[in-house]
């Protein structure tokens, strides 16, 4: 365990870099900055398009689809709460696998983290291009295919330069830009929740055609392929920060829990106003031909269409500001991934580097030059969130095993939040983490597999080198500990492979699920079972926590 020293000096609000540079986070995020920064990620281009996208996939029972997703959320947020009180570490969702399972987990479960991250903000870049091809001097941006033209391939690197240059003046900076970006981003929405249900409320479009005319597939598959789990992504940035936040122990569950309370409100009651305010003839031919002018830009386009022009004009502009705010933020989360990759011994040292700002610059040269790479055409926008959907809740379901590891080998390390029925809330949240990413497919997932081999490859090839040459910060992949990660990976490959999803469809509805379920709940105790013992989680702890406050 970290000596009372130790933890002193990373409670430190006021530890700064040095004038030259140095590898120590400013803590100066307050409870608002946390919060905000998760809120500002969880609201972005998730809005504008998922209503509509759910719609199309699971009919008017595209609200349960929202409902189930929130409860899968909720669920890893509140493991995520409860570590983020324990940890107050800069990218905290990266490491928690590697105290409780060593190296080759923590190794794994931060490459997925930073995968998720990094190709984010191009994503938000690519929604704010698309949107603002409603004018005419953007229409030449996207070529008809949905790719970034040459001139819109410019605009795309500005914009992420803009990104990376507000990050650059500071997590103060950055937490008050966001901030005003927020309270803009939570107020358009709640402005078209209310208008739409005032003024253009057709309870009956929910049962016209059928509450459920896909059946329980298409609510299932509507939780994973339309954007739902996309749009609830993001309550993590609060735990991101936590090494510049003024309080964590306090302030990251607070942050974490507000954040999906607040977006799965806001998420749900569009999807609510959304279907009740489309005309008749919109789903005349069925919700999966659902068709109005202006759909591809949804909201703006259903404003226009039941007569609320100006309200349009004002969702044009916050499609630009939403997406906007996610990016920053975004970029913001993959530098302090990358900043616990290198503390960990994962990635080159020159991570750690930060400026006289406390700002990991590396980090984010790296972000800049990742969005750059993913501007170049990509099949479509839309497929790219699935493969990244899966790899977000890939990433997440590291947190509830390190959860009941941590609990099992540590039970009274001091925890600011203890989440009542721990024990039987973390094996349900991986399951349900399982469950989603079968949901997105076989197509998705195989995808997602090569990106996988990708990060073994560079990843696993430096932690090699540094044991090799014997660097300060090479790591120990504690195989042993680690033995149900390729069990694990390869199983729901191959499970997705025979199943119902995109798969060949050999494992009948329901039994695969079932299997899903069991095979995850197996992996979570068979984790457990191997975790390393308390006396190294300790060592790792104190090891990083001391780093994590500046020292070597």
């Amino acid at each position: 365990m970290a000596s009372a020293d130790q933890l002193a000096v990373l409670t430190d609000t006021k530890s700064t870099g040095s004038p030259g540079g140095g590898s120590k986070l400013r803590r100066e995020v307050g409870l608002i900055g946390l919060l905000w920064a998760s809120v500002g990620s969880i609201i972005g281009s998730g809005w504008l398009f998922g209503a509509k996208n759910a719609v199309v996939v699971a009919g008017p029972a595209a609200v349960i689809s929202w409902g189930i997703g929130a409860v899968a959320i909720a669920l890893l947020a509140f493991v995520h709460a409860e570590l983020g009180g324990l940890f107050a570490v800069a990218g905290g969702t990266a490491r928690y696998p590697h105290y409780a399972f060593g190296g080759l987990a923590g190794m794994s479960f931060g490459w997925f983290s930073w995968l998720q991250a990094a190709t984010v903000a191009p994503i938000e870049v690519e929604a704010m291009i698309g949107y603002a091809g409603h004018w005419e001097f953007a229409k030449s941006f996207l070529a008809a295919d949905g790719t970034l033209t040459t001139s819109g391939f410019i605009v795309a690197v500005l914009l992420m330069g803009v990104f990376v240059a507000v990050n650059f003046l500071g997590v103060r900076v950055l937490a008050a830009t966001n901030s005003v970006a927020t309270w803009l981003k939570i107020f358009v929405p709640l402005l078209t929740i209310f208008l739409l249900a005032l003024t253009n409320f057709h309870g009956s479009n929910f049962t016209s055609h059928g509450f459920a005319p896909f059946g329980v597939k298409g609510i299932l598959g509507a939780i994973s392929s339309s954007g739902i789990i996309f749009a609830l992504l993001g309550f993590e940035q609060a735990i991101q920060l936590s090494g510049e936040s003024k309080n964590p122990k306090r302030d990251i569950p607070r942050a974490v829990l507000g954040s999906v309370t607040i977006g799965t409100l806001i998420y749900t009651l569009l999807q609510v106003v959304f279907i009740a305010a489309l005309p008749t003839a919109a789903f005349a031919g069925g919700w999966d031909k659902l068709d109005f002018a202006g759909i591809s830009g949804p909201f703006a386009g259903l404003a226009t269409v039941v007569g609320l022009g100006w309200l349009a004009w004002v969702l044009y502009f916050d499609a630009i500001v939403s997406p906007g705010g996610t990016g920053l933020i975004y970029t913001t989360s993959t530098s302090r991934i990358s900043y616990g990759l290198s503390k960990n011994g994962y990635a080159p040292q020159v991570f750690e580097r930060v400026d006289r700002r406390g700002v990991p610059w590396f980090g984010l040269v790296m972000s800049f030059i990742t969005g750059v790479v993913c501007f170049l055409p990509f099949p479509s926008w839309q497929e790219l969130v699935g493969f990244i959907t899966s790899a977000s809740v890939l990433m997440y379901a590291g947190a509830p095993l390190a959860f009941g590891a941590l609990r099992a080998r540590l039970p009274e390390r001091e925890r600011s939040y203890r989440l009542p029925g721990g024990g039987v809330i973390a094996p349900l949240s991986f399951a349900v983490a399982s469950l989603i990413m079968y949901w997105s497919g076989w197509h998705t997932l195989s995808r997602l597999g090569f990106a996988i081999l990708l990060g073994y490859l560079l990843l696993g090839g430096y932690a090699a080198y540094a044991i090799r040459k014997g660097l300060p910060n090479a790591p120990r992949l504690d195989w042993k500990a680690a033995q149900w990660l390729p069990v694990y990976l390869i199983g729901m490959g191959l499970i997705s492979w025979q199943g119902g999803f995109g798969g060949t469809g050999n494992l009948p509805l329901w039994w695969d699920m079932a299997l899903i379920a069991a095979f995850s709940v197996g992996i979570y105790y068979w984790a457990i079972k191997v975790a390393l013992p308390a006396e190294e989680i300790e060592r790792n702890v104190a090891g990083i926590e001391v780093v994590d406050a500046g020292g070597h």
